[in-house]
């Protein structure tokens, strides 16, 4: 019997119809276009502007999206893996709203955080659960309304993040595509340069934390510039060499989409070439757990069975890593 892997055999995606312009932001904070475009990349983000409607809303809709393009019996699905930063609320687990309104009541589910690493680290943990040949269709989502951790008073955060969500299936391969290496790394180093201070057990919610706007994301946008670009470079270069990939076996890279500075660095430490290099950050901005599901999704048609993927991203606390994954069918 062939070694089983896991493979992506379906992609799906959402973002929101509103869209979040720079020239939006030059009347909302002391900014403009040309500063954002040059340092980020970024042109214009998805905003989900229903108050009442959360981070389960954008991963509803990418599974939707998911299954009407396959004709999926989500009754099929044994697991959904939800990678979200903006859970709908504590305790009760967002994936498993996700699970039951997508119609899969034969799934169990639960949120994984990992900043902007935390798709890779649930597709990571979708695979295992394939290989050890208990579960046949895990659901693994990654989906983000960063805009209700955002403050929009902030110049240094509200230009970089937007609302959105992007899933996958993940099934048994025995022909040998699918998920190949991996290299997942953390360190707390990066604790206090990414943070959202209040909310926690640690810093719980109170007038005070309210009225310093404690429970919005903050960064130290220099020292996460300096740790991504080596770190994400670091282990995309690493899985190459450790797998006897060159930059001519590499056919795409799909990075975080998080500054174009430096998706350009990792792709020029790995030596790929530009048009390998897949983006959409000019559209979406950051989405956080979203954006390597979402590059799938818009760039689905370009991928044929048997090309080699480079996954690579970088988030706060600090995680980071790399996947490589063999591509398993022609869309």
């Amino acid at each position: 019997m062939n070694k089983i892997t896991a493979a992506i055999t379906a992609v799906g995606g959402y973002v929101p119809e509103d869209v979040l312009t720079n020239k939006m932001l030059e009347e909302m904070v002391e900014t403009n276009d040309e500063w954002i475009t040059t340092r980020t990349g970024i042109k214009e983000r998805r905003i989900l502007k229903d108050p009442n409607k959360g981070t389960s809303y954008l991963g509803i809709q990418a599974a939707k999206d998911l299954i009407n393009k396959t004709g999926l019996d989500p009754k099929e699905i044994d697991m959904v893996i939800l990678a979200t930063a903006t859970p709908d609320m504590p305790v009760a687990a967002t994936g498993v709203h996700v699970a039951s309104e997508i119609g899969a009541i034969n799934a169990f589910s639960y949120d994984l955080q990992a900043a902007c690493s935390g798709f890779l680290y649930a597709m990571s943990t979708g695979a295992a659960y394939i290989e050890s040949g208990r579960y046949k269709k895990v659901l693994v989502i990654g989906a983000d309304k960063m805009s209700s951790i955002i403050d929009y008073t902030d110049r240094t955060t509200c230009i970089i993040f937007g609302d959105g969500a992007g899933a996958v299936l993940m099934e048994p391969n025995e022909e040998g595509y699918g998920l190949q290496d991996e290299i997942l790394r953390s360190d707390s180093i990066g604790r206090d340069s990414l943070r959202i201070e209040a909310g926690g057990s640690l810093l719980p919610p109170s007038e005070e934390t309210i009225a310093k706007k404690l429970h919005y994301v903050k960064q130290d946008g220099k020292t996460v510039f300096k740790y991504a670009v080596s770190n994400m470079s670091g282990v995309s270069a690493q899985i190459m060499e450790r797998n006897h990939l060159t930059n001519q076996d590499v056919d795409w890279l799909i990075a975080h989409q998080a500054n174009k500075r430096i998706i350009g660095a990792t792709a020029n430490r790995m030596g790929v070439e530009d048009e390998k290099v897949l983006m959409n950050i000019e559209r979406y901005g950051n989405t956080t757990s979203a954006t390597l599901p979402l590059l799938l999704s818009d760039y689905e048609k370009k991928f044929k069975k048997g090309d080699n993927l480079i996954f690579a991203s970088f988030g706060g606390g600090f995680t980071w890593g790399a996947t490589y994954l063999k591509w398993a069918y022609n869309s």
